[in-house]
Order: structure tokens, then C-alpha cells, then sequence
């Protein structure tokens, strides 16, 4: 084969035998008739559902409203053009309102781009728009949000909102509906500090519908100051019952002497102190305690909770009597005299308690027996009979009160 093609008259004879089948294929025979036959394409028609809308109007002036998103289009026709039509949705529906005047209309829904071999038809065909004077005007935003997300033992400030105010843009007479201008602050966790969001600008009437304008900014920011309701207070020592027999508390002392305690703001206002209450009727000697600090109603958090609690106690090892110790008196203006008529030998006794080598050592000149008539005048008074003595040691007098008649000095 390679041979014939490398013959020159191999390749002139192929040549011309090329030529005469070409020019048999493109020159029909002359008197005979074509064959060609001309079949029209099969008619269809196809509903396309969720065709969007265009309107042409003064964007810059005008607000139209009413108009729908989509509408449906039915196309007939030849079966290739519709098919091509529904995939490529190479046309558009709109209406033309270029013309219109302010106020509400019946416009017809028009076609554009479709071949004219396709016929249209456009559910709904025609709708009644509102066409109206396009107005902006700047609103203040108010923050809002939710207080239960408030952590307890905690409390918001004023919410902030940045930009504060908005440009909002829309048909006149939704313009003069507009009641509210809110952002809402939207979360589940509960705050426990300051946080900020964007959050979403509404724009509501007074029914709290939502209305259809442009705003500008769309979002902002919102701040919620969270501060925590606390305050410092000390702890106070709170005596329960009577030592036992024998046994006398000599000090009584907090590991922690205050306490961080929370809650609402008045009632924080109202609480200046804790306590811890301590039963010294079960003391009988040296004791750390852990104790808790106990609360008013209204607080809902303390810190610490517990507390140490260290007991001193002096145990009454021996008990002495101690006689005739004398009543002094004082406070007794100068122009009273003062007569104690009982106990009738001005003396009171004593049962002294205490360590034995404390006890044993004490005499009449260890305690100072009082009875204090200040701002008393004539007449028979019961006074009480105070008893001051030794820090280490507890007592108990024969008598309680005296009995003392004053009477004016005439002197």
C-alpha cells in the first residue's frame, strides 16, 4: 500500500474519482424532483411555575407595593421552543409602570424575550398595586431583651444600642405607622457579665406588625451592662443558751470576720450583717466548730458559707463565798442624801466560781458591789446591784437589788 501511494498516477486517478463522487453528491440529477419534506414540530404547552416579577418605575421617588414575588406562566407552542423557554427561562414578566401617578392601580402583567412562534399566558394576569410618595426618615432604636436571662445574684444596667439610629425608607403612609423601632437581644445562656450581640432591627405599629421598609443599617449592636449585686458585711457572733455548770466561755473568734453576700439590690440596701449562731450549752471545754453563716430572706448567695469558730473556755474548778463586801453608791446629786435600807447593813455576799487557785485567794477587796442613783430624786427606789470583779471568775450575789430612800439635804 505504501508503494501505490508513493506511485504519482496512483494518487491523480484517486483524485479524480474524489472529485466525481463529490460533485454527483452536491448537484441533484437534472428533471429529477426533491424528496425533502417539510414537518412541522408537534405543539405542546407547559406550565413553569415561580417566575419572578420585575417592575419599572422611579425607584428614587416612588414605594410600590402589592405586587407579588412570582407569578405562574403558561407557554404554548412548538414543542422545541417551549422546552427551550421552560429550561432556559430566558424571558421576563413585569409591568410597566414608568407612567404611573401616586394612588392604586390595575396593571397588566406583561412579556418580554420570549419567540414569537410562543404564545404566554400569566396567572394571575393583572394585579391592583399601591403606588406611593417614597419617603426616609431616622428613628431611634430601643434595645430589648429577655431579664429572667439575668444570672441570680446578678442585675442589668440600661442596654446600650450603637448605632443608636436608623434610616428607614418606605411608602409615606407606612412611614407614618411606624410605633417601634426595635432590636431584640436573643440567647438561652444566662449572663452573668456585660455582652454584646448584633441583633436584627424590627420595625413594628402599633399592633406590633411587622412592616415592609427598607432600613438602614439592617443590624446593630446591642450592649447589656451585668453587674453583680454584692456586698460586704461582717459576721456576727451570736450566743445560743447557757454554758454548763462549771464552765465559763472566756472568747469566742471567726477565722473570716466577713462575709460577700448577693442578691437584689434592696434587699442588700436593708442587710448590714450576717451571724453564726453557736450553742454554748454543749461547750464543755476548747472547741473549733465549723459553723454556717446564716442568712436573711432575700440574699441568695454568701461567701464564705461556713465559717471556723474557736471556743475558749475557763472551767470552775473550786467555788469561795466571800462576805460583807460593801455597797458603794454613786451618781447621787449633791443635794440628796441617800439611805440603803436593805440589804440593812449595807453588805451583800458573793459565791465566787472559778479555777482553785484563783478562787481561794479573793477577799471582799477583789470586787467593787455599786448601786448607781444617777437622776434619781426623793423616794424609796429599787436599784439594781452591779458586781465588778475579777475577769477569771463568775459569781452569784445573795441579793439582786437594794432598796434606798433619798431624801433633799436641807442644809
Amino acid at each position: 500500500m505504501d508503494k501505490l501511494m508513493d506511485n504519482p498516477w496512483f494518487i491523480k486517478i484517486l483524485a479524480i474519482l474524489m472529485a466525481v463522487l463529490l460533485y454527483s453528491a452536491v448537484v441533484p440529477n437534472s428533471g429529477s424532483e426533491s424528496n425533502d419534506i417539510n414537518v412541522p414540530g408537534g405543539k405542546t404547552s407547559e406550565i413553569i411555575e415561580e417566575i419572578s416579577v420585575k417592575a419599572y418605575y422611579d425607584t428614587e421617588n416612588l414605594v410600590v407595593s402589592g405586587l407579588p414575588d412570582m407569578v405562574e406562566v403558561t407557554l404554548e407552542g412548538p414543542m422545541p421552543h417551549v422546552q427551550s423557554a421552560k429550561a432556559l427561562k430566558n424571558f421576563e414578566v413585569f409591568v410597566d409602570l414608568t407612567n404611573a401617578k401616586i394612588g392604586n392601580q390595575k396593571v397588566k402583567f406583561e412579556v418580554s424575550g420570549l419567540s414569537e412562534k410562543l404564545k404566554a399566558t400569566i396567572k394571575p394576569a393583572s394585579v391592583t398595586v399601591s403606588i406611593q410618595e417614597r419617603v426616609s426618615k431616622e428613628f431611634t432604636v430601643e434595645a430589648e431583651f429577655d431579664r429572667d436571662l439575668i444570672k441570680e445574684g446578678y442585675s442589668a444596667g440600661q442596654p446600650t444600642v450603637k448605632p443608636n439610629k436608623v434610616k428607614i425608607t418606605g411608602a409615606k403612609d407606612v412611614i407614618d405607622r411606624i410605633t417601634y423601632v426595635k432590636a431584640a437581644f436573643e440567647g438561652r445562656d444566662l449572663l452573668d457579665s456585660t455582652v454584646s450581640k448584633k441583633a436584627q432591627v424590627q420595625v413594628l405599629d402599633k399592633g406590633l406588625n411587622k412592616l415592609d421598609v427598607v432600613i438602614e443599617p439592617e443590624t446593630v449592636e446591642v450592649t447589656i451592662p451585668v453587674k453583680s449585686n454584692n456586698k460586704t458585711v461582717p459576721i456576727n457572733i451570736v450566743e445560743k443558751g447557757t454554758p454548763p455548770a462549771g464552765v465559763t466561755i472566756a472568747s469566742i473568734n471567726l477565722d473570716i470576720k466577713e462575709a460577700v453576700i448577693s442578691g437584689a439590690e434592696a434587699v442588700l440596701k436593708e442587710t448590714d450583717n450576717v451571724r453564726v449562731e453557736v450553742d454554748v450549752s454543749k461547750i464543755s471545754g476548747n472547741t473549733t466548730l465549723t459553723l454556717p453563716v446564716i442568712i436573711s430572706n432575700g440574699v441568695t448567695k454568701v461567701t464564705p458559707e461556713t465559717v471556723e469558730v474557736t471556743v475558749v473556755v475557763v472551767k470552775s474548778e473550786g467555788e469561795k463565798a466571800v462576805s460583807a463586801i460593801p455597797i458603794n453608791v454613786k451618781g447621787l446629786s449633791e443635794q440628796y442624801e441617800a439611805v440603803v435600807n436593805d440589804p440593812t447593813n449595807r453588805l451583800i455576799n458573793l459565791l465566787v466560781f472559778g479555777p482553785g487557785d484563783v478562787v481561794t485567794g479573793l477577799g471582799p477587796n477583789d470586787f467593787n458591789i455599786i448601786v448607781d442613783l444617777t437622776g434619781l430624786t426623793d423616794g424609796v427606789h429599787n436599784v439594781t446591784i452591779q458586781v465588778n470583779g475579777p475577769s477569771n471568775v463568775t459569781w452569784k450575789p445573795d441579793k439582786l437589788s437594794a432598796k434606798v430612800t433619798i431624801t433633799r439635804d436641807n442644809v
